[in-house]
């Protein structure tokens, strides 16, 4: 992987040299007759597993970590490595990034963006508003220890990371002897410790040495120790003045161990204890004085004085305090038996749901193991960095990645992990308190969209992307988000002044929008894209006011809640009211800006004015149903495709939309090569971590709600878990559920609070006959029915409530059609860009199903069905994509008909249909293709004269919408499943266009 800055990985972008940032492609061919070793099974299918060292691929390595210390494992057989981090080791050192000339420009950059002269106040923040240096400072690695042993042919190999006790190990038999080494990082000891064993005595003997691409000396301080000594690099102007220890010591049991000029060295021994232990001179931002030296030797002197087994045991209870807290069960298919490479390189042709649990569980872990008390946060690539200048600095992105890390930390119950993003925040408070002064004027803090290790806040790597005012605005927000898990008044008194500073510079800084009269931030931006050519600079773009909306509410309820400035909450509630509310443009879609201005990359990698839909609550199905249609209208014209971190914010968005289906494409998506390394790393590309804890946050989604103070069960549960059970999720309001489900509908909740209340629960579980108990003794809980599948119950502290259902059930209540659309299949004659039915740009043309008696809304009658053909203007979703998913029908009668077409050939497949008490009946849906015809095969239903073509073309050739009717048993139908043709239309690829279901007598 080559090593990139950010502006250096821009640079390229813009140069159109972006394929610079891709690494290798990389592939994986499925091993016959493979079985999981009995090792894996023994972890719950929860480990990551091969057959094959990671050779000099960092992304075959596995991460191990806790916290401060992180290692990559590469498990070779005759050279291993363990590629070194500490979390505090960045270049640089302490310095003010502040640019002092911005006040005075700032008034001119404000009127050159209301007067629409964007690139001229792009190049003003350019010449006065960019941090000194203009960039941030790198994450760094620490070097390499590097085992050398003696070289042979190696058989029986296995590698493995074991998620449930964080422990990474290898395997294999040389020359008849079995060897085995096992590496944890260890929390309670602040050591890496290695244990290398053979069943052979007198069978391990090696050499040891550090390497380090930074400024250092190697020594041997004793016997049975190496050390490593050194300092962090330059960058960006900025000396580097982190200094770091790293030593590793050696005890064996037989045979000798020795050490002399920073080679140590073992020979014939039983077995050997390899303990590593890192110290660093960072203090904080302003302090990098520490005692590296002394850190260093304390923590291995402390760790020596236990056995390996004594500090394993410490370890294990330690991590699985947080790991044990959640368990995931999707199923098992034989699918999991191949190695997990081979597993991501086949998991879009097979059905694996235990990789969606493995995913989930690898985030959590994580997570745990990059971001610990009193740690630094996890960055963009948690704490694994093998490089002095890695892409993007592996820095801290604000205004998407940051916030993403940390999406899991509530949710999936790992609390404590969120304390580092709180530490930052704090001293960000501070650091960020000078840049809005001499740059904005302003009281408060500010922190645009990156930070690193020396809490730089200014404005960094040019305006197009940097000139971004709410970074910091964001991450106070996760402050309030984080008090509803939790309850705790205290953690929130410790923190109020963080928000209120936050909030109070834009109080200080919001001006008028002269033509709208909305109080707007200027400058900023909507996320790295532009509104016009070369433009990404404005005023009040959505994401702001959205981000100010979360952050003002939570102030003003947070001083509430401890009783202090009355005066302060009026004037951020005064304010939150004159920002620019939600606005729906043209197309159907939430305007990203004040403006409906068209973004200049319409499948851009950023959605970022969606933030209202996830993680906020400000756009909600039930609360705010148009701007809902509205938010699903922008996810279409963003397309599903993106970065491996895109992907797994928008498995968070189709979540939130409720459509599970559409939420498990995406992980689908995302577990493939080209968006996840083989050693399950997210791939931007390149590496990036957020998108593995996008995903586990997603499918945390998926199962579990609590963003409109209520617990919706199986919100987004798609048709590829259909039975399954979770435990130890949390949702807002102190709640810890777990959920059992069965055929796709939930047969016992299980619901903890923290506090005494009532708690709403949603699901279809409570549209039916159901019961509320205290599992303590079995009595009925309190219970009230608000909506039809919506009741609150009343609960007391710390007592277990079970709630189940009864009587039969036909499974999973599934979207009606009209939320299933995907594609967009009508396009009027004078703008044929605005359809795309078959991939290729080809669609209906609105003016010809009109000559045949169709328009949106109208009623198309066939073979005695009544259908309502699509209510939807040309250029929106007006039909179903045939991908296996589910679709609700409800009605009795006994026909059940369709109005459908294929693409690129006749297309068939088998579905079902799903009837109230549970019966299931399949059958064969099939349809010609459109073009042409009618075709024999089905009854043609409409007949349109001609098809647009792009670029605003016509062809003559008849296009054809094809009826098909299916005999049913004249009971109610619940649902009909659709055949899984294909998951989008594309070029070249037989695809099926659902328009109309009804059922007719």
């Amino acid at each position: 992987m080559s090593d990139l800055t950010r502006r250096q990985a821009l640079k390229i972008s813009a140069a159109g040299a972006g394929g610079a940032l891709l690494p290798l492609p990389w592939t994986a061919m499925a091993r016959a007759d493979s079985v999981a070793p009995p090792q894996v099974l023994a972890a719950g299918d929860m480990a990551l597993w091969y057959d094959r060292s990671a050779g000099t691929d960092w992304l075959r390595a596995l991460p191990i970590g806790n916290g401060r210390l992180g290692a990559m494992v590469f498990g070779n057989v005759d050279a291993e490595r363990l590629q070194l981090n500490e979390d505090t080791v960045w270049a640089g050192g302490p310095h003010d990034p502040s640019n002092t000339r911005g006040l005075g420009a700032l008034a001119e950059i404000r009127r050159l963006v209301f007067a629409n002269q964007w690139t001229q106040a792009q190049n003003l923040v350019n010449q006065n508003m960019l941090g000194n240096p203009v960039g941030q400072l790198a994450y760094q690695t620490v070097g390499n220890l590097r085992l050398t042993f003696p070289s042979g042919s190696a058989s029986q190999y296995h590698r493995q990371l074991d998620l449930t006790t964080a422990t990474t190990s290898v395997t294999y038999v040389l020359n008849g002897v079995r060897y085995e080494r096992e590496v944890f990082a260890s929390a309670p000891d602040q050591v890496i410790a290695m244990r290398l064993t053979a069943d052979r005595t007198g069978s391990i003997s090696f050499t040891a040495t550090f390497d380090s691409p930074q400024r250092t000396t190697v020594s041997s301080p004793d016997g049975a120790t190496i050390a490593l000594d050194g300092v962090c690099g330059n960058q960006e102007g900025v000396n580097g003045a982190v200094r770091f220890l790293a030593l590793a010591n050696a005890t064996v049991s037989g045979g000798t161990v020795s050490s002399s000029g920073g080679t140590l060295r073992v020979s014939n021994a039983n077995s050997v204890t390899l303990l590593i232990s890192i110290g660093s001179s960072y203090v904080n931002y302003r302090n990098v004085g520490g005692d590296y030296q002394g850190i260093a030797r304390r923590h291995l002197t402390a760790a020596r004085a236990s056995s390996y087994d004594q500090l394993r045991s410490r370890h294990v209870a330690d991590y699985q305090a947080l790991f044990g807290r959640v368990s995931l069960d999707l199923g098992r298919t034989t699918a999991a038996d191949q190695p997990t490479d081979v597993r991501i390189s086949q998991h879009n042709n097979v059905n694996d749901p235990q990789f969606s649990a493995l995913l989930f569980q690898f985030g959590r872990y994580l997570l745990i193991s990059s971001s610990r008390p009193g740690t630094q946060p996890a960055n963009l690539q948690g704490i694994w960095n093998d490089s002095l200048t890695p892409a993007w600095d592996s820095k801290y992105t604000i205004n998407a990645n940051l916030p993403m890390n940390y999406w899991p930390a509530n949710t999936t119950n790992l609390a404590e992990c969120h304390g580092p993003v709180f530490d930052m925040v704090r001293d960000l408070a501070v650091s960020g308190a000078r840049t809005a002064q001499v740059q904005y004027g302003a009281g408060g803090w500010v922190t645009h969209h990156n930070t690193d290790a020396w809490r730089a806040t200014s404005v960094v790597d040019g305006a197009f992307w940097g000139m971004w005012q709410t970074g910091g605005a964001w991450l106070a927000t996760l402050i309030w988000d984080h008090y509803l898990f939790n309850g705790d008044i205290e953690f929130l008194r410790a923190n109020y002044p963080a928000m209120k500073g936050a909030a109070q510079f834009f109080l200080d800084t919001l001006v008028t929008e002269p033509a709208l009269g909305y109080l707007v931030t200027n400058p900023s931006n909507s996320p790295e894209i532009g509104h016009h050519a070369d433009a990404s600079i404005c005023a009040g773009p959505t994401m702001d006011n959205q981000i100010l909306r979360d952050l003002f509410d939570g102030c003003a309820r947070a001083s509430e809640i401890l009783n202090v400035d009355a005066t302060f909450r009026s004037q951020v509630r005064a304010t939150r009211d004159r920002l620019a509310p939600h606005r729906i443009g043209s197309r159907g879609n939430i305007m990203e800006w004040l403006y409906d201005w068209v973004e200049t990359e319409r499948t851009h990698r950023h959605i970022s004015h969606l933030y209202g839909l996830a993680p906020s609550n400000q756009i909600t199905k039930r609360g705010t149903p148009q701007l809902f249609e509205a938010a699903r209208r922008t996810l279409e014209l963003r397309g599903d495709d993106g970065t491996g971190w895109s992907l797994a914010w928008k498995i968070n968005f189709w979540a939130r939309m409720e459509e599970g289906k559409r939420a498990h494409d995406l992980i689908r998506f995302l577990a493939t090569p080209a968006r996840l390394a083989p050693n399950m790393f997210d791939l931007h590309p390149p590496f990036q971590i957020d998108g593995n804890f996008g995903a586990t946050a997603g499918i945390a989604e998926m199962l579990l709600q609590s963003h409109v103070g209520e617990l919706h069960i199986l919100p987004a549960l798609p048709p590829a878990w259909p039975t399954g059970r979770v435990s130890g999720l949390r949702g807002r309001g102190g709640h810890t559920v777990g959920i059992t489900w069965s055929n796709g509908q939930a047969t016992e909740v299980l619901i903890r609070p923290d506090r005494a209340g009532t708690v709403r629960l949603r699901g279809r579980l409570f549209a039916g006959t159901h019961t509320v108990v205290d599992t303590a003794d079995d009595t009925p809980a309190r219970t009230t029915r608000i909506e039809n599948d919506l009741i609150e119950v009343t609960v007391a502290a710390g007592r277990t409530y079970r709630a189940t259902g009864s009587g039969t059930d036909p499974g999973p209540t599934a979207p009606p059609l009209e939320q299933s659309f995907t594609n967009v299949g009508t396009s009027n004659d004078n703008n044929t860009g605005a359809g795309n039915l078959d991939g290729s740009g080809y669609s209906f043309s609105a003016q010809a199903l009109a000559q045949a008696g169709v328009t949106p809304g109208s009623t198309v009658s066939r073979n005695g069905v009544n259908f309502r053909w699509p209510n939807v203007a040309p250029g929106g979703a007006d039909n179903a994509i045939a991908s296996g998913q589910a679709i609700g029908v409800t009605g009795t009668g006994r026909t059940l008909g369709f109005l459908l077409t294929g693409t690129y050939g006749a297309v068939s497949g088998a579905a079902t249909v799903v009837y109230a008490d549970g019966t299931r009946q399949s059958f064969t849906l099939s349809s010609p293709d459109w073009y042409g015809g009618p075709h024999a095969g089905a009854t043609s239903a409409i007949v349109m004269a001609y098809r647009n073509r792009p670029g605003n073309q016509r062809e003559n050739v008849a296009v054809c919408v094809y009826y098909l009717g299916v005999a049913l048993q004249n009971k109610p139908v619940a649902r009909v499943e659709l055949p899984n043709i294909s998951a989008r239309p594309a070029a070249n690829v037989p695809t099926m266009h659902i328009f109309a279901i009804a059922i007719g007598a």
